[in-house]
């Protein structure tokens, strides 16, 4: 994966969709970029990306463009999102379905942007820019969605998640967090990107160390005496 650490380095991304129009569109919407967007890799189903690539750890991708439906079987919208996103990759959903909750469901399943494929260019290479910084890219379809979100103002938390919160609090660094679980700095710093974004999500911003661990005592995520 890059090193990158801004977003202004080139990037790597897998494009899973099966229709080859669509991987076709985007390598055409990539060329030229600058600084660079490559697509490493095609695929019409998501099983022979995870064959090729099982884990981000020592892969070249840095970024999956993911769609929802294929037509092996009918899946849940966003089961392979939770699987590819539990190997450690940044997914950006690339979707015909506009549904908020289809939406919201992928974002809970580890998505960093969802795009509806009636959305642009400039959105998709802005997403993909902003993924390499595991940073979300609020696209209008995700707008929408998260201000249209019906659900209660206590965000679902996946159990890793919760299990990086609560070890980022413990030590001085994400560094030691990442030493302590296993994982690289940029993993952590993907989990707590879904995490602040889940949380802005509802209306509750945790932009600072000091909010988050605040928003995780309320919701009785962590207690005091555990810190």
């Amino acid at each position: 994966m890059s090193d990158s650490t801004d977003g202004s380095g080139p990037v790597s991304v897998a494009l899973v969709d099966d229709h080859e129009v669509v991987h076709d569109g985007l390598i055409s919407w990539f060329r030229d970029v600058d600084p660079p967007i490559a697509v490493s890799a095609t695929f019409t189903r998501p099983a022979d990306f995870l064959e090729k690539y099982p884990a981000a750890a020592g892969s070249e991708i840095d970024v999956v463009i993911l769609d929802l439906t294929f037509a092996e079987r009918a899946t849940a919208p966003a089961e392979h999102v939770a699987t590819i996103a539990s190997a450690g990759y940044r997914v950006v959903v690339y979707s015909s379905s506009t549904d908020p909750h289809v939406i919201l469901d992928c974002l809970d399943a580890g998505a960093l942007t969802y795009l509806a494929k009636v959305e642009g260019r400039e959105h998709m290479v802005a997403a993909v820019r902003a993924a390499l910084t595991d940073t979300p890219y609020v696209s209008p379809s995700m707008e929408r969605a998260m201000v249209a979100n019906p659900r209660s103002s206590r965000p679902k938390l996946s159990d890793r998640e919760i299990e990086v919160l609560r070890e980022w609090f413990r030590t001085e660094s994400k560094g030691a967090t990442g030493e302590a679980l296993h994982i690289s700095v940029g993993t952590v710093n993907t989990h707590l990107a879904r995490i602040r974004m889940k949380y802005a999500r509802v209306g509750r911003q945790a932009s600072t160390k000091a909010a988050l661990v605040a928003r995780a005592i309320q919701d009785g995520i962590v207690h005091i005496e555990d810190l």
